[in-house]
């Protein structure tokens, strides 16, 4: 009776170690097997239209990549609630509406004044293109605004001293760092909360396993 109790215990403290090693096997499977999530379509065109333009001006990604890049540069951080509030009309200067083109579909939308008193400023307004909603917003804008535009084809004034590094290559007015969060973050987040349950699991069961070995070992020693 005592060897028969004795194997049965044997057995189920081998099968819950087992169930632990194949948990921790086939979530790390998981884990490493788990596809990236798709990244979101790219920007493809950027207009920029004015009162001092007769015609919107485009630049596409597939032609000046860098004059581009640096446009796109311009706007694609301006995320959050604001750092500034709303400037008085009359020290803002000329209005340069940037727009964001997926696949030749607007997308997203902002006003950029690079003459403005203080230093460049843009504008997120609270309806874009695509239909979302967001709150209207003001920021600082980049010191390379001016000239990223002009290299465009706006007809602003020559200022190479706010470059540094070639187009798109100046300092913003508030560090990029401070500003844009991480966008891994939730990501990041699911999947330690993921770890953190399978390693739970797996300690349960090798806890059980052990629980039944050492039971049974006492009862042996008995």
């Amino acid at each position: 009776m005592g060897q028969r109790t004795g194997r049965r215990f044997v057995a189920a403290g081998a099968l819950l170690l087992a169930l632990g090693v194949t948990t921790l096997a086939l979530g790390v499977t998981t884990l490493a097997g788990t596809p990236a999530q798709a990244a979101p379509p790219a920007p493809t065109t950027v207009t920029i239209e004015g009162d001092d333009l007769a015609e919107p001006l485009a630049v596409h990604a597939d032609g000046n990549t860098e004059l581009f890049a640096a446009l796109l540069g311009q706007v694609d951080w301006l995320a959050g609630s604001g750092q500034t509030s709303s400037p008085e009309p009359a020290d803002l200067g000329p209005k340069y509406l940037l727009v964001v083109l997926i696949d030749d579909e607007p997308t997203r939308a902002y006003e950029l004044y690079p003459l403005a008193k203080g230093g460049p400023k843009a504008f997120r307004p609270a309806e874009q293109p695509d239909g979302s909603k967001s709150t209207a917003a003001w920021f600082y804008g980049r010191l390379t605004m001016s000239e990223t535009l002009r290299a465009a084809g706006a007809p602003l004034p020559e200022r190479p001293d706010s470059i540094s590094g070639g187009i798109g290559g100046g300092e913003r007015v508030i560090p990029e760092d401070a500003l844009t969060p991480g966008e891994d973050l939730g990501r990041a987040l699911g999947e330690l909360r993921q770890a953190l349950l399978l390693n739970g699991a797996v300690a349960v069961g090798i806890t059980l396993g052990l629980a039944g070995i050492a039971l049974l070992v006492r009862r042996r020693t008995r």
